[in-house]
């Protein structure tokens, strides 16, 4: 029998509870106070108790890479690697029938399906109502014979009808404006409550194919699929609620926003497309959910770390064939999970940093910084990063700039243009010279020579440095080597070197 139960979210939650990753709120909760819980919380929430329904509510499942990493039983170094691996392995959906389907253990239509009911709270001040924040799309496109996934957000408008944003280019807004021109209707599903797995799989970029494939491959197993009760879209049998309905076919006619945006600024008020709801169907203790996005620590929210997972995949992807040795690739949370990226690299060809630089530009719309480094800076540091920066470049040589980008609309610098500039920052020491003194990082002295008699015989094998020297004569104190040395120098006999090492007069 198919297992409904392994990657379901309330099953996630207990785990992260188990790990000190949630904490548990069980006192009674109102919902305009959720959001002040969730905001810059490094850990998710669990609400036991909110409204006066006392409904269950969870949010900020991935607020952390950690967390994340957990979905993919990795651990945050083994993370990247482990959701390229799962990508390159896509496991086609099994079939479940109604009656064996969880989220169909309570079905509410008509009346009865009401979006006011469930517990969405008000996420930021300035919102022009709650939203459904964490809500997986699920599309059936006739044309290709796939099922299409995104995440969308949907702004309450009253019981059966939400607004949903659709001004950014998607797969979505794709179909959608192919059903505005027949003049049709779009069937639509959301899945509230889903396990990390199904989110990544939502916002990864993948070459076309029926993406409840992608799903399959970030489990690791295929994922239980029901049809739903009232539009002709299959949706993951094991999440916690759907919606059902249809986008109607009047196009961007509904005032959406303001809402506090994943870069961590409010979007405007701008038109967008009607969501109906026809169908409510969950499972009978359903656990709901919510995301966080936008506020004053990036860091910490759903979004930016979904993002960041998602430009690194793809953006490796690129460099793959851009350079010849790719080591890491970080795009950091802070700047929303897009818009500053980290590149680690060994260079086998000169240019090739500069070859990183342009990769990275072209492959995405949302990167405005690209930071490429030698493969002994680890990406992940911002310590790192800020040394590479501060002593292997300099800007009238090692910038490089490019206008004239599409670009994210939501970027308040942009000032109303329409395009954008990016900015290559090399960071890596010139090609060929990072064996020399000057790039070589200091280091507490080891020994590490053979120990020999007397300081003329370990000079006859070669020039050495200082700590080489103390290694050959077995010195833990190292002045004799000194008084050594004065004896040589008034023999004629001891010269140094341009790289600093002592050497014999007539030696190398």
């Amino acid at each position: 029998m198919t297992d409904t139960e392994k990657f379901r979210l309330r099953h996630f939650v207990e785990k992260l509870v188990q790990q000190g990753e949630c904490v548990v709120h069980d006192d009674p909760i109102d919902l305009i106070d959720v959001a002040a819980v969730l905001d810059c919380n490094p850990r998710a929430v669990w609400f036991r108790a909110v409204g006066p329904e006392r409904a269950e509510l969870v949010g900020n499942v991935m607020g952390t890479r950690r967390r994340l990493a957990a979905a993919l039983d990795t651990d945050e170094p083994g993370f990247p690697a482990a959701l390229r691996e799962r990508l390159r392995h896509p496991v086609a959906p099994i079939e479940v029938p109604s009656p064996q389907a969880p989220v169909h253990e309570v079905v509410l239509t008509g009346e009865d399906a009401d979006l006011t009911t469930l517990p969405v709270h008000l996420q930021h001040g300035l919102d022009g109502a709650p939203y459904i924040s964490a809500s997986i799309d699920y599309t059936y496109d006739a044309k290709s014979g796939f099922t299409n996934i995104g995440c969308r957000r949907l702004m309450l408008r009253g019981p059966r009808a939400a607004g949903i944003d659709l001004n950014a280019p998607s797969d979505l807004r794709a179909l959608y404006q192919a059903a505005v021109a027949r003049g049709e209707r779009m069937p639509v599903a959301f899945a509230v409550g889903s396990h990390p797995t199904d989110f990544l799989a939502a916002v990864a970029a993948m070459a076309p194919m029926d993406e409840l494939d992608v799903v399959g491959a970030l489990r690791g197993a295929p994922v239980p699929v029901v049809k739903c009760v009232t539009v002709d879209v299959r949706v993951p049998a094991d999440a916690e609620l759907v919606l059902e309905g249809y986008i109607d076919e009047r196009g961007l006619v509904e005032p959406e926003g303001p809402y506090g945006e994943y870069i961590g600024y409010y979007g405007l008020l701008k038109s967008n497309p009607v969501f109906h709801l026809t169908a409510v169907t969950k499972r009978r203790d359903a656990l709901f959910q919510t995301v966080t996005i936008g506020g004053a620590r990036l860091t910490f929210t759903d979004t930016a770390q979904l993002g960041a997972a998602k430009t690194e995949a793809a953006i490796w992807n690129v460099l793959q064939h851009a350079v010849r040795e790719p080591v890491a690739v970080c795009c950091t949370a802070s700047s929303g999970g897009m818009y500053n990226v980290r590149v680690s690299l060994r260079q086998r060809n000169p240019g090739e940093a500069r070859n990183a630089i342009a990769a990275v530009f072209c492959s995405s719309g949302d990167v405005k910084h690209v930071f490429v480094v030698d493969d002994d800076i680890d990406v992940f540091s911002d310590e790192q990063i800020d040394w590479a920066l501060a002593t292997r470049f300099q800007a009238d040589r090692d910038f490089v700039v490019a206008a004239g980008f599409r670009c994210v609309p939501l970027d308040p610098s942009l000032q109303g243009s329409r395009t954008g500039a990016k900015g290559g920052f090399d960071c890596t020491k010139p090609f060929g010279k990072g064996d020399s003194a000057e790039f070589t990082v200091p280091h507490p002295p080891q020994m590490l020579r053979r120990p020999r008699q007397t300081l003329e015989a370990a000079l006859a094998e070669g020039p050495a440095t200082y700590l080489e020297l103390m290694a050959a004569l077995g010195t833990r104190d190292g002045r004799e080597i000194l008084r050594d040395f004065d004896k040589l120098y008034q023999q004629g006999r001891l010269k140094r070197l341009k790289d600093g090492r002592y050497a014999l007069n007539g030696g190398a």
